[in-house]
């Protein structure tokens, strides 16, 4: 192994107090990895489409060429492929030349912001490529333990241009500690004027993760998220949650052309649980959030939608 690799490798613990600082020292090698640009390409096809709305239980008409693709359901595609040997034990990969090797246990979806150009929609037949780039590397201490937050950006370009621009946070953390159900709650302060209510299951989430390729154990494998990340049960997706907000403003709002989005996931759903969908519409702000079965905010969105006549 040259002496380039071994200054990439991530540490492998993590929680010791008096390791901390010389974990602090060890980050400082991953500056290698800000700025690294990635490019791929897809085509957006109708048959995730189909899926996902019969997923979202919608009864939308069948997509077809030239169908426009619905704000983030670009989430099915450009999709992960990797080798099942290069899966760590939660289901998600290894660091690759492109994505720091972050060797923290946990690995969560943390929010995203979007731009959208609505003069160019990604639809049904185009090629698309995205251009991916690692933003920062930044981390910090709190009181579940150590933290690293990658931010990537993600331009999504077809054949006119650039459709729109992503700006998505990973959180990767320490060790799952016993977990509180009472830490840190917060409640909405708005009143929700659009309201949906639902038991995301098993079966939901399945799905989910199938039209994403999501192979994250948490979200299938019980005794995974249970026993080894200790939570109470499967969780839901972030991207899903985000996914059925945007839902819900579509079935409330449906011509509303939406310029941007900001996204920050609050604290985890958990399947076979009630959960409620939420918006507040003000003016050309729309602030979206989703709340558990005890009714504290789990994610809260803002959406600015243009000026409709």
């Amino acid at each position: 192994m040259s002496r380039k690799s071994k200054q990439r490798e991530a540490p492998t613990t993590w929680t010791a107090p008096n390791e901390r600082f010389a974990w602090l020292q060890h980050m400082t090698v991953y500056k290698d990895w800000i700025g690294r640009t990635s490019i791929t390409s897809d085509v957006v096809t109708a048959f995730p489409l189909r899926a996902l709305s019969a997923t979202a239980d919608r009864d939308d008409p069948p997509a077809e060429a030239g169908t426009p693709l619905p704000y983030l359901w670009h989430w099915l595609f450009f999709l992960p492929t990797h080798r099942s040997g290069e899966l760590r034990h939660d289901g998600h990969a290894h660091g690759s030349g492109f994505m720091p090797p972050i060797d923290l246990p946990r690995r969560m979806w943390a929010g995203s912001k979007f731009i959208w150009n609505n003069d160019n929609p990604l639809r049904v037949g185009e090629s698309v490529k995205r251009i991916s780039r690692v933003e920062s590397i930044t981390p910090k201490s709190g009181r579940s333990g150590e933290l690293v937050f990658v931010k990537m950006r993600h331009e999504f370009h077809n054949d006119a241009g650039l459709s729109f621009v992503n700006e998505h946070t990973t959180a990767f953390r320490s060790a799952a500690k016993e977990w509180d159900g009472k830490s840190a709650p917060t409640a909405s302060q708005h009143r929700a004027i659009w309201q949906r209510e639902l038991i995301p299951d098993e079966v939901l989430l399945f799905r989910y993760s199938a039209l994403t390729h999501n192979t994250h154990r948490i979200h299938y494998d019980w005794r995974h998220a249970t026993e080894q990340e200790n939570y109470p049960a499967l969780v839901v997706q972030g991207p899903l949650i985000a996914t059925l907000l945007m839902d819900l403003l579509r079935r409330n709002a449906a011509d509303a052309p939406v310029l941007s989005l900001e996204l920050k996931a609050v604290r985890p759903t958990f399947a076979g649980r009630p959960m409620r969908l939420c918006g507040h519409l003000q003016e050309r702000t729309v602030l979206l959030w989703s709340e558990d079965h005890d009714g504290w905010v789990t994610m809260n969105a803002t959406a600015e939608i243009a000026q409709t006549h």
